[in-house]
């Protein structure tokens, strides 16, 4: 994904005290990075739809008919939510380290309170806060960067889109010269 203020912009925290709302925050002689609340947003969406997709999970009739291919347009059938569900957890699991994962399984899959999560891994209030913003940030950026086909954007993950090398934009629609049009005149008599 390409990183830019665009893209950023829309996504980032409006109290950010990093970017100040913006989504790229200045390193190294003025070369911008994407902040961390782009990439907490990014995460915070995907996990959303992850819960909306699990909620029907029992439901029939989410097979969908799929395009995919450049020449002769190939279909197949696929199960989108299901998809979405099986890639979240795999880039989950593939991007933390183990301790991490258990602590992402077990507060935001399983949805366990916070107390419950300091309790079960012997921690205090702080400390757990920030390592679930840092299980944010790494999952985000897992989430937008995954080669070759990401999880977010969500639209493009489940709407579809195909990308041909061989498409060309459409040209633009010339207006036709018309006539002039002039009014009835009443003539006099």
């Amino acid at each position: 994904m390409l990183w830019n203020r665009s893209v950023t912009i829309g996504l980032a925290d409006t109290s950010c005290d990093q970017c100040m709302g913006v989504g790229l925050r200045p390193v190294y002689k003025n070369s911008p990075t994407t902040c961390s609340c782009v990439f907490r947003a990014i995460f915070r969406a995907c996990l959303n739809r992850f819960r909306e997709c699990a909620a029907y999970e029992g439901l029939s009739g989410s097979v969908s008919w799929e395009y995919f291919g450049s020449q002769g347009r190939r279909t197949s059938y696929s199960r989108k939510r299901e998809e979405y569900m099986a890639d979240f957890c795999l880039i989950s699991r593939r991007v933390l380290e183990p301790a991490e994962h258990r602590l992402f399984r077990f507060y935001y899959l399983l949805g366990a309170d916070w107390k419950l999560c300091a309790r079960r891994f012997k921690t205090d209030r702080s400390v757990l806060f920030r390592s679930l913003a840092r299980i944010e940030r790494r999952l985000g950026r897992a989430f937008a960067e995954t080669v070759p086909y990401s999880i977010f954007p969500l639209d493009e993950y489940f709407g579809g889109v195909a990308r041909d090398a061989g498409t060309t934009p459409a040209s633009p629609v010339r207006p036709r010269n018309r006539a002039r049009l002039d009014p009835p005149i009443r003539r006099a008599a």
